[in-house]
């Protein structure tokens, strides 16, 4: 389980999708991130155990990303550590960031092929192999 919120509009989305997440946080709280498209590429902000703690880490800073996309984090696959907090990211974190709700049954052999390919990964998540 976890949540999910994304924002694409006029608005400055950084506080509107930290709010989003405060109220999507019981389902999941293992960790939580935020991906803000900023200058034409993605930045993100991760932090591990309660939203407060992504709050912190975000700061209170404003940014001028009007596009951006937020996870809280139950972890089924892969511990509870920033490395594994959603969003995620391939070989281009600048260009690509997903989050996922659920589980890649066969991420196992999946990222044996791709690692194989010379794929590098990042996490230890089911979720990281659908950004390869």
């Amino acid at each position: 389980m976890c949540g999910i919120i994304g924002y694409v509009g006029p608005r400055e989305c950084k506080q509107l999708l930290l709010h989003g997440l405060e109220r999507l946080e019981y389902r999941g709280y293992d960790s939580a991130g935020i991906a803000l498209l900023e200058d034409g590429r993605l930045t993100y902000t991760r932090a591990v155990g309660n939203l407060k703690n992504l709050r912190a880490e975000a700061g209170d800073s404003r940014s001028p990303a009007t596009t951006g996309l937020g996870h809280t984090r139950w972890a089924t696959h892969g511990g509870v550590t920033e490395a594994n907090a959603h969003p995620l990211a391939a070989e281009q974190p600048e260009k690509l960031a997903i989050v996922l709700n659920g589980i890649v049954e066969n991420y196992r052999e999946l990222r044996e092929r791709l690692v194989e390919a010379g794929h590098v990964f990042a996490s230890e998540t089911d979720a990281e192999t659908v950004t390869h």
